[in-house]
């Protein structure tokens, strides 16, 4: 565990302590999804040096957030998963999520938005009260070719990589505009008007997408202090 203290008898020291090293909190992220191997939680973060991936698995293993559990393979391989105890950040780490998506601006050029982290953006900004009797299947198309899909039956959610077939609607951001549809900077009527998104399918169903998953105004700043 890392020697790294706060010094105080706090119980957010102590979690910051535990998750609030560099990457750990994003190797949770990836977690959330379900068991990786270490190459796939590499992939997932394309700037973390593989020796600093190492240290924070094991200082997260050694705090009881996350376990090593041997595949029953003839590779033998091991995967890394979130315990009982790390399992209940999934709710936190939906809700810090949801709170820095709502001062998240346009992505810079190295910027890169991961399977994993897409899934989790489309949980973190759910609505589920709004998705109350509604049965609604999505297909949606990232710039650089990933693909993702989104089951919205009666108030629950479940999305996952790759295509639907006979998907109610496919729709297809021409560029960086999903969060500008979420955020409701975009409206529905003017992605498709301007051309910045495309959906093959009925209108409503883009205008239905904006009200199922949506972030939140960003706050206000003025002079220093935060308008709410």
């Amino acid at each position: 565990m890392t020697s790294r203290t706060y010094g105080q008898f706090c119980g957010l020291a102590r979690a910051l302590e535990i998750i609030g090293e560099r990457w750990s909190l994003l190797i949770v992220r990836d977690l959330v999804l379900g068991p990786k191997r270490f190459t796939e939680l590499r992939a997932g973060l394309p700037k973390i040096p593989a020796s600093t991936l190492s240290a924070r698995l094991n200082e997260l293993e050694q705090s009881g957030v996350i376990r090593r559990r041997l595949l029953p393979q003839l590779d033998a391989a091991v995967v890394y998963e979130l315990t009982e105890y790390g399992g209940e950040l999934d709710q936190i780490v939906l809700d810090l999520g949801l709170w820095g998506a709502r001062s998240l601006g346009r992505p810079a050029p190295e910027d890169v938005l991961t399977t994993d982290a897409a899934i989790l953006s489309l949980y973190t900004t759910f609505q589920s009260e709004r998705a109350k009797g509604v049965h609604a299947t999505y297909e949606l198309h990232y710039p650089g070719g990933m693909v993702l899909h989104a089951i919205v039956e009666d108030g629950a959610l479940k999305v996952a990589g790759g295509a639907h077939p006979g998907a109610d609607a496919t729709i297809e951001p021409l560029g960086p505009f999903i969060k500008e549809l979420l955020s409701g900077e975009l409206s529905a009527t003017d992605a498709t008007r301007t051309g910045k998104v495309r959906i093959d399918g009925a209108f409503e169903y883009l205008e239905l997408f904006t009200e199922l998953f949506h972030i939140p105004a960003a706050p206000q700043v003025s002079h220093g202090i935060v308008v709410h």
